[in-house]
């Protein structure tokens, strides 16, 4: 895989990432509000398993969100070490040519 490509992958999962971090969040914020709605329910099921689940979710948040922290400093680390910027460019210029010359 060559560098441009390998980067554009990991751009995205880094995106992915970040689609997961926003629907755990999603999911977090669903389950306390079902937690403050069944205060005045007060359904036993939901006091009983809706903690447990809400700190599962919660957990799970903090592990997506530490994986796309080190995730996205790897991949600018990358970007640097490989002059992503200036592979860009250099695809950019080699395109242009490519489509001035079928013209």
């Amino acid at each position: 895989m060559d560098k441009l490509k390998k980067f554009e992958l990991m751009e995205k999962i880094t995106n992915e990432l970040e689609d997961l971090k926003n629907s755990q969040t999603a999911i977090v914020q669903k389950i306390g509000k079902i937690e403050i709605d069944n205060f005045d329910l007060g359904n036993k099921t939901l006091e009983r398993i809706l903690p447990e689940m809400h700190q599962n979710v919660a957990d799970n948040l903090d592990k997506i969100a530490e994986i796309l922290i080190s995730f996205e400093e790897a991949k600018d680390v990358y970007g640097k070490k490989n002059n992503i910027e200036g592979l860009k460019e250099q695809e950019a210029i080699r395109e242009a040519m490519e489509g001035g010359a079928k013209n």
